[in-house]
């Protein structure tokens, strides 16, 4: 982990640098900047990320034998105790305590002002509007306890407008650590930005929370935390939001509950790192994958600028930007991932690695993108009009002739053609099912298949192959169906264990034409449906042996030998 924290501070130094130098606006609203690689381990477990971490808050035990009550009433409120000052429709609390807050306020606010104490508000049918300042500001407080009542239905909304500098720019805002929990339920609108917001830590327990905000719906600072509850979000800016830029904090978390959100911009945005291990996470983010990602804002799904770890869970995105993008790694080690993109569904800018869990894009530019791309279990399956699994230098890396966003990547004439940069696919085990336009399997630098299962539905159109690898490419284990157009046909490296044969046949098939590999005396050895149209097969499992003639739809081949003309460009010479 050390080596994170300080990639993640050089990495901070140079983005801050470049806002200086650029004048841009707000760094979280903007991608004009190019992103910058982080060099993490995707080998760390969300135990690790989070030991690395600041400690997350436990809320203080609430003791509700001394609890004072607020009640509320039009224009002004009365208290049952001390430590409550009330000023026509502003309350202030001044001393650490429960206090159980119920009746409406139309034009007012609750306020906070007791330095390192614990302040807990019961909501308890609770209604607070201001049409100047927060509904509730705890300004000066060690940490804040928001209990909603069971049964009761509480609601807070704030001023239309605040101004630029303000330091309490939310519905609910505190200036230390905040926890909701409770079973009952809470809506929040944040009129004039964010709609619940803390300085310090948030820890959303329980409860059944409708927020809505101009700008950011849930914010932390230090992080951000969900371990149970309901949440519907809908944000102008970004849904869930951390933002510290410490190593040691701008994280978010979510161990349980249910999260949607509906965000113009990033759906969930983590300055440094993400950890899922539970719950249910549903984001639609920049109008969803039907929408052209903007030039302006970050519509992402779910943001990292370090790390993200998906480790449990269930989670739906469908964002306009990357489904799941990270500056640094990402891995996949037992969520269940569904994910729709208007551009990547999973970009990681150094490290992707996925060990075990599903994942299915939908839809996308190219399925899944990083330097380095580890299938070691689970099963992923991708839809991508360009590439579907491209090991590459990303949006920033112009080594290979690359443009940014979604551009061809090492598919020029035969395939190995192209420079050979520091990137790597391999597939140790698992299950790798990719349905491309583009290249399908793609690695600007080198590939190796030594377990597992890959299938490559691969591209009707000759500019692009099924497999394009610049560098080395070895298949020692597992099982290899990569089919598609024959005008860049690349084959396994003469040099793998594993016996492998091409066959570029004579004419096209059709979809849902059955394709037979029959081995030298007539033996089937594989069969599988044409899921589109298709000329070539590049197939290798442990039945094939280098040498031996096959048979594949008529068409006889040597294991081991690529396809002569026909614009193949094979590597069996290698």
């Amino acid at each position: 982990m050390r080596i994170r924290k300080t990639f993640l501070t050089a990495v901070t130094s140079a983005v801050l640098a470049a806002a200086v130098l650029t004048g841009c606006s707000r760094a979280d609203d903007t991608t004009s900047a190019a992103p910058v690689a982080v060099a993490v381990s995707a080998d760390l477990t969300a135990a690790d990320v989070l030991a690395a971490n600041k400690k997350v808050h436990t809320a203080a035990t609430v003791d509700a034998s001394q609890t004072i009550d607020i009640t509320l009433s039009g224009h002004t409120a009365r208290a049952s105790g001390s430590g409550v000052k009330v000023d026509g429709g502003t309350v202030t609390i001044t001393a650490g305590g429960v206090y159980r807050i119920s009746g409406t306020i139309n034009d007012g606010q609750l306020v906070v002002t007791a330095p390192d104490a614990t302040v807990t508000l019961i909501l308890d049918g609770a209604h607070v509007t201001s049409s100047t300042t927060a509904a509730i500001a705890a300004t000066e407080v060690s940490e804040l306890i928001v209990d909603l009542a069971d049964g009761s239905t509480n609601e807070l909304a704030d001023a239309s407008s605040h101004a630029a500098d303000a330091d309490v720019n939310a519905a609910l805002f505190s200036a230390g650590d905040l926890t909701i929990t409770g079973s009952g339920a809470l809506a929040v609108r944040g009129n004039g930005n964010d709609a619940i917001a803390s300085k310090d830590g948030l820890v959303v327990q329980s409860g059944a929370l409708t927020v809505q905000a101009k700008d950011d719906g849930i914010r932390g600072k230090d992080y951000v935390v969900v371990n149970g509850g309901t949440l519907a979000v809908t944000a102008g800016g970004d849904g869930l939001k951390a933002d510290n830029e410490d190593e040691d904090a701008g994280f978010v978390a979510v161990a349980g509950g249910s999260v949607a959100v509906t965000s113009g911009g990033d759906g969930v945005d983590a300055t440094t790192d993400l950890v899922v291990t539970g719950g249910k996470v549903t984001v639609t983010a920049g109008g969803g994958a039907a929408t052209q990602p903007s030039d302006d804002v970050s519509t992402k799904g779910l943001k990292s600028g370090v790390i993200s770890v998906l480790e449990g869970g269930t989670l739906t995105v469908d964002s306009s930007d990357d489904a799941v993008h990270s500056d640094g790694a990402v891995r996949l080690s037992g969520a269940t991932v569904t994910a729709a993109s208007g551009d990547d569904g999973i970009h990681a800018e150094s490290n992707l690695r996925v060990d075990s869990g599903s994942l299915t894009v939908t839809a996308s530019v190219e399925g899944v993108e990083s330097a380095t791309i580890a299938v070691n279990g689970g099963k992923v399956t991708l839809t991508a009009s360009d590439d579907g699994l491209n090991a590459a230098g990303g949006s920033t890396d112009t080594s290979t002739g690359d443009a940014a966003g979604g551009q061809q990547r090492g598919g020029g004439p035969g395939g190995g053609g192209e420079q050979v940069g520091p990137y790597t696919a391999t597939v140790t085990g698992g299950e790798l099912v990719i349905n491309a336009e583009g290249d399908g399997f793609d690695s600007n630098g080198t590939a190796s298949i030594t377990g597992g299962k890959v299938v490559v539905n691969g591209p009707t159109r000759n500019g692009n192959g099924a497999l394009d690898v610049n560098g080395t490419f070895r298949v020692d284990g597992g099982e290899l169906i990569a089919v598609g157009s024959a005008g860049m046909v690349v084959t396994p490296d003469a040099a793998s264990t594993q016996g492998w044969l091409s066959a570029t046949l004579d004419s096209a098939v059709e979809a849902g034409t059955t394709v037979t590999i029959l081995d030298g005396d007539g033996k089937e050895v594989a069969a599988f449906t044409a899921s589109k149209t298709m000329q070539n097969v590049v197939y290798s499992a442990a039945t094939i042996e280098k040498g031996q003639q096959y048979s594949v739809s008529g068409t006889t081949v040597t294991a081991g030998e690529a396809p002569a003309g026909g614009g193949g460009f094979g590597r069996g010479g290698r």
